[in-house]
């Protein structure tokens, strides 16, 4: 294994020391950001200035606005765990944060700048990120780990695609989004099942010594990331259909009995663990009942994604994004009142969007209490964190 690196001296803000401190507190304020938004053209308050249709910016955006953000916060920490090598920080990140943000105003005024323009700039941020994942990976002769860097390799096609419906090429916008979400899961799918089972057995050792562990990695979880993947990207390029909604149960059932061998019943008294089992369970709700519900139509199809975006997505980044600043700000891993409840409006947001369209009467105000919750626990995360990730290190 390799050895953790120290972060060279930085003397500029405290902000640009470290990957996951602008990452994580600007995903966190677009993501707060974005769906009041998209709650407002929905109710046709205003019109945003975007070349991209209403429904296509806002699953744009939180793909591959906040998504993104996330992902490079999260890999810009991982990685020199992975190889040894130095952390991105000072000008080189600064530089990185500047691309992503100004993809962000790109595709929000892209009706004003161009569709073309817009695509260039937005485009550059995946393109730049992942040949900077790559070279580390190389130079760290981390092989393990490339399958990361094919993964943000399809979420860069998966935004271009987006953006060719942009520019009048091809009808693609759909597709593009749905691989980006494919994507997304895939990397809960692996990731998480590398740290949902070490942050809880590292947990249980200190806390409950008598107590058993989580399964160790073993053929089930490769067969189950295979399943998963399986059936997400077929999903992504036929989203209907018998054979799509087999793959997803399949992959449901798949990602479900992973989660059952990680003994997160046991964490229940530290939320800060125990939420990341909540968000992989999430996975395994939302493929099961996107399935189910392709064959048996219970709820209306909405239901299963929103499970998948604003259940697993939403709780598992959160998760990862309040461990994270507190462990390497140099606060305890312990989850205050104010975290627990960020965990609670992200998961009543996700219960909330998938209920909205099937309650009569109130499917509106349904969807605006989801969205009102989704942006609190987002503006929570940011007002709470903020001030960790601004600070130099305790």
């Amino acid at each position: 294994m390799n050895a953790i690196p120290r972060y060279r001296p930085f003397g500029g803000p405290a902000l640009f020391s470290a990957g996951f401190r602008p990452f994580f507190l600007a995903g966190a304020i677009w993501a707060a950001l974005a769906v009041p938004l998209w709650l407002a053209l929905y109710r046709g308050i205003f019109a945003l200035p975007t070349a991209l249709a209403p429904a296509v910016w806002h699953a744009h955006e939180l793909i591959y606005g906040y998504g993104g953000a996330i992902v490079a916060g999260f890999l810009l920490t991982a990685i020199p765990n992975w190889t040894g090598r130095m952390p991105l920080q000072g000008v080189p990140l600064i530089a990185l944060f500047v691309i992503w943000f100004a993809g962000r105003v790109a595709v929000l005024v892209s009706g004003a700048v161009g569709p073309w323009t817009a695509a260039i700039v937005d485009l550059a941020f995946p393109v730049v990120f992942t040949l900077a994942v790559l070279r580390e990976i190389i130079a760290g002769r981390n092989w393990h780990n490339l399958a990361v860097v094919l993964g943000l390799a399809l979420i860069g096609t998966g935004n271009a695609l987006v953006h060719l419906e942009a520019v009048s090429l091809a009808q693609t916008a759909e597709l593009g989004n749905r691989l980006g979400i494919a994507i997304l899961l895939n990397l809960i799918a692996l990731i998480g099942g590398r740290i949902v089972p070490s942050f809880t057995g590292n947990w249980l050792r200190k806390m409950k010594p008598e107590s058993s562990m989580p399964k160790p990695s073993g053929i089930v979880d490769k067969v189950a990331l295979v399943m998963i993947a399986a059936g997400v990207v077929w999903w992504a390029f036929v989203p209907d259909g018998a054979v799509t909604s087999v793959g997803l149960i399949a992959a449901g059932l798949a990602a479900g009995l992973r989660v059952m061998r990680w003994r997160g019943v046991a964490t229940v008294a530290e939320p800060l663990v125990f939420v990341l089992h909540v968000g992989y369970a999430w996975l395994a709700i939302g493929l099961l009942l996107f399935g189910t519900n392709k064959l048996y139509p219970l709820l209306l199809p909405s239901a299963g994604l929103h499970a998948l975006t604003a259940g697993a997505v939403g709780t598992m980044t959160l998760a990862v994004m309040t461990r994270a600043s507190l462990g390497h700000t140099g606060r305890d891993l312990h989850a205050g009142v104010g975290t627990m409840a960020i965990y609670v409006l992200v998961n009543a947001a996700a219960v909330l969007r998938i209920l909205a369209p099937s309650v009569p009467g109130i499917g509106d105000a349904t969807m605006m209490a989801a969205g009102v919750a989704w942006a609190i626990a987002f503006l929570l995360f940011a007002l709470l964190y903020g001030p960790l990730l601004l600070r130099p290190r305790a």
